[in-house]
């Protein structure tokens, strides 16, 4: 039980009840001693891939949660709430509708590096306290902006994740009418993202340089660093397996967290030495990190640097 479970977060469900689901369903499968921890928080009002870290693989949470996400989402025009989605008060409306050429023409100015303000409605703190809290105490609350990597964005086609995995009808995309002089309600967008980025804030940014107003309708990560929505398993799924004691085919590798790092093969002598938190010498790879292996045995994440390998994370295995 050391690897990652990615759960295909439903609607209403909060990253740490999510965790909480997971655990139970150790639990019934007799396996409660196992560490667990997220890799992402996941709003309640998002569903999507949620990876759980479970045991060794705990140590790597803080990689994951630094990854890039892909997101799925609608942004609905005319009502901007204080929320930035549809659980909020309406604060600000606009009669005006954006055609999709006009939306295909504003979404470059939202790509790349681009400075963002959260939404008050959101985890960040303030003087200590976290926004959302002082926002629902009636405070006004302005947080700091901060720059966020865009690296891709652009409108969902018919046939997108959300058509795949069970969105409502109302989430195809609108922004494909006959005409294409004609104007849309709304539009359902992809964006690849750096850590930190809201996207709750990019479709109000979106809204306003089109001239209007806008809010997010519908919300699905549909990546999280190296996992997608085919590693994924429903609530449901987990359930099932933990009943028939067969959880553990649902479990992917410690080493599919670490996809884009190389490896790097031990003998018996250097895995001996690095879980001794010894450094390793004369190590013929170029700098970087290595996840290094004795086997098919997980030892540790380390950084090579000058022909020498020193830990970064050392498994207990």
């Amino acid at each position: 039980m050391h690897g990652w479970l990615i759960l295909d977060k439903p609607l209403g469900l909060g990253s740490t009840q999510a965790v909480g689901a997971v655990k139970r369903a150790l639990r019934t499968a007799g396996q409660g001693k196992v560490k667990v921890g997220h890799g992402g928080t996941l709003d309640p009002l998002a569903s999507g891939v949620l990876p759980i870290a479970l045991g060794e693989a705990t140590k790597l949470a803080g990689r994951m949660l630094d990854s890039d996400k892909v997101y799925e989402f609608t942004c609905r025009f005319g009502g901007q709430t204080d929320t930035l989605d549809a659980e909020g008060k309406v604060i600000a409306t606009s009669d005006r509708r954006p055609t999709p050429a006009q939306i295909e023409a504003v979404l470059p100015r939202f790509t790349g590096r681009i400075d963002q303000v959260p939404p008050a409605y959101s985890a960040l703190k303030i003087d200590g306290a976290r926004a959302y809290d002082l926002a629902r105490a009636g405070e006004e609350v302005v947080p700091a902006s901060r720059a966020v990597t865009v690296h891709s964005l652009y409108v969902a086609p018919a046939e997108a994740e959300t058509a795949a995995f069970g969105a409502p009808a109302s989430s195809s995309n609108p922004a494909a009418p006959a005409s294409a002089g004609a104007t849309v309600d709304a539009v359902t967008l992809i964006a690849h993202v750096s850590k930190g980025t809201y996207i709750r804030s990019l479709a109000r940014d979106i809204a306003l340089a089109l001239g209007t107003v806008g809010h997010v309708t519908y919300l699905r990560r549909i990546r999280a660093g190296p996992f997608d929505l085919s590693h994924a398993i429903s609530l449901d799924k987990l359930n099932e397996a933990a009943m028939a004691r067969v959880l553990e085919h649902c479990i992917l590798p410690l080493r599919a967290g670490l996809d884009d790092i190389p490896a790097l093969s031990l003998d018996p002598d250097q895995a001996g030495a690095l879980r001794q938190g010894r450094v390793l010498a004369g190590i013929a790879e170029d700098d970087g990190l290595r996840f290094a292996t004795l086997g098919d045995t997980p030892v540790a994440l380390v950084d090579v640097a000058g022909g020498e390998a020193r830990i970064v994370r050392g498994f207990n295995l």
